[in-house]
């Protein structure tokens, strides 16, 4: 297979992006060749998004900072394939991932983008702290997502990430990291979170009425947890109560046995349940990095449908077949989770 690399950089995202998309959606590995296929592709990625580094350098010193943007952004989805394929024993895997940590803060010196980092005060006197990218829309209030990494990554990587995302969609964006919250118990990441939620509702730029939350891999169950707890939340991207209605079904050991009938006519209220609890549309993400199975999403949304409960399902396409795990397709993906939020989070037309 080719390596996927763009015969020349020209900074044009949408195109790098649908390379991109492209080269995860026809990705395999034959078993005796899988080590050195990824190697390959790894250099390839990690060469094209120097390219486009060098690319968005250039534009600079000709003042062209748009251009230098649009670089900067297919750069950092160039590094984000490089890092999606690399092994956690490669030696490379540390340096493609500092280059897309630090992607960000190149766009926001250099080109106007402005990243702030923000320190999150909490009623414990705990701080928090977070990446917070303003909407591109400075003369009214914006939607605002609080976005949480998944176990696997920093809020930075996250955001990193995010960037091709989420620049252009006038929404802002909160990025804070599991590992800030998984230190405390559940009730206090509840707190801590609606922290996050009071900060961006004090903001002038942020329309406090239009504020979702995000949860990444495990994260997804925090989000769940938050927008049950916070009723001011207007969407959620999370697992829609999957992990702790499979967790209670576990423990009493409804799993591993036969249940009942009885039992069985229970199961889909107490799903729709846990789902009615959050309050707002929810959005829950199967397979993939999240943590819900296709087959658990699927029978909660017909739950939910027939509860009339505003739940719908994203299924990013799945990669297999590599060693030390599967290789989601993040652009489709990160694409579909922000068009939701997007049409979640819009105005209601004036009557």
């Amino acid at each position: 297979m080719e390596f996927g690399a763009w015969p020349h950089v020209r900074g044009d995202l949408a195109s790098a992006r649908q390379g991109a998309s492209a080269f995860l959606d026809r990705l395999s590995a034959e078993e005796d060749r899988a080590e050195t296929d990824r190697q390959n592709w790894v250099a390839t990625w990690t060469k094209t998004g120097d390219a486009y580094c060098r690319l968005a350098d250039l534009k600079i010193n000709k003042r062209a900072f748009d251009e230098a943007t649009e670089a900067w952004l297919c750069a950092l989805t160039a590094f984000e394939v490089a890092r999606r394929l690399v092994a956690d024993n490669d030696p490379r895997s540390a340096n493609v991932s500092a280059k897309v940590e630090t992607g960000f803060q190149r766009i926001g010196s250099a080109l106007g983008h402005k990243v702030e980092s923000v320190q999150i005060a909490c009623c414990d006197r705990d701080e928090l702290l977070a990446y917070y990218l303003p909407a591109s829309t400075p003369n009214s209030p914006a939607p605002a997502v609080i976005c949480i990494s998944s176990e696997e990554e920093t809020g930075a990587m996250l955001l990193g990430r995010l960037l091709p995302v989420v620049i252009g969609r006038r929404m802002s964006v909160l990025v804070i990291s599991y590992e800030d919250l998984e230190n405390h118990s559940r009730g206090q990441s509840k707190v801590l979170l609606s922290s996050c939620f009071d900060y961006l509702s004090g903001r002038p730029d942020v329309d406090s009425t239009r504020i979702a939350v995000y949860g990444d891999g495990l994260s997804a169950v925090l989000a769940t947890d938050f927008a049950r707890y916070d009723r001011r939340i207007a969407a959620a991207v999370c697992d829609g109560g999957i992990w702790n209605w499979t967790r209670s079904l576990r423990s009493i050991g409804w799993i591993t046995s036969t249940a009942d009938g009885a039992d069985k006519d229970l199961t889909p209220a107490y799903r729709s349940r846990l789902a009615r609890q959050l309050n707002c549309p929810i959005l829950v993400v199967a397979c993939g990095r999240g943590i819900v199975g296709v087959s658990e999403a699927i029978n909660l949304q017909a739950d939910c449908t027939a509860a009339r409960i505003d739940l719908e399902l994203a299924m990013p396409q799945i990669m297999r077949g590599f060693p030390d795990g599967n290789v989601e397709n993040f652009v489709t993906s990160d694409d579909c989770i922000f068009r939701w939020l997007e049409q979640k989070l819009a105005q209601d037309p004036a009557p």
